[in-house]
């Protein structure tokens, strides 16, 4: 039997073929089964824990007196339920926002199914245990760079809101406050006493 030479690959030269993982769209995200609360990030799948009760009381009651002021006048829509809102393409991003306020102007050049794909003027946060300021900053850039107006980030443990104009631009308030619309709202005022009490 002759001999069998076995060619040895040189010290350095070997390359490993890692293959790449496949990106989704957000049209296919919208498409998929109900899996639950989960965002689209950089086109990979990022689920969420559920919400506590006083995050969805929170949750309900902004999205209470937003509709109220909104229908009164004739605005626009309240959005809530997670609504899932392009911030970046290709990769495809899809950030879930607990409540959004989207005028009928914008609302009017948005695609008739799917994710919002223009950016609402209003987006609000409400923390959970499970969030970190770092997530919350990311949002922000994400939800400033497609020209979301103002982003209120609640937080529910501290009794706070913070209301931003840019990423670098905030005003807290506190549960003795009032919360505005400003001149995106102009007229909206309500107390955080409440938002933050149960009764």
């Amino acid at each position: 039997m002759g001999t069998q030479t076995i060619a040895r690959p040189k010290l350095g030269s070997t390359a490993v073929a890692v293959p790449r993982k496949r990106l989704i769209t957000g049209e296919e995200f919208f498409r998929m089964p109900d899996m639950g609360s989960a965002e689209l990030v950089a086109g990979e799948i990022v689920t969420q824990m559920p919400t506590g009760h006083p995050h969805g009381f929170i949750e309900s009651m902004i999205a209470f007196f937003l509709t109220l002021f909104i229908r009164e006048h004739k605005l626009g829509r309240v959005l809530t339920g997670e609504v899932g809102i392009y911030t970046q393409r290709n990769p495809d991003h899809i950030r879930a926002a607990d409540v959004a306020f989207i005028s009928h102007e914008r609302l009017a050049q948005a695609q008739e199914e799917g994710f919002l794909d223009v950016a609402p003027e209003l987006v609000v946060e409400i923390m959970s245990p499970a969030n970190t300021w770092t997530e919350a900053q990311e949002k922000l850039a994400e939800y400033f760079a497609i020209d979301v107006k103002m982003v209120w980030i609640v937080d529910p443990q501290l009794e706070q809101v913070h209301v931003y104009r840019s990423p670098e631009q905030v005003k807290l308030l506190r549960k003795e406050d009032e919360l505005t619309g400003e001149e995106i709202l102009p007229g909206f005022t309500i107390p955080l006493t409440d938002i933050f009490d149960a009764e």
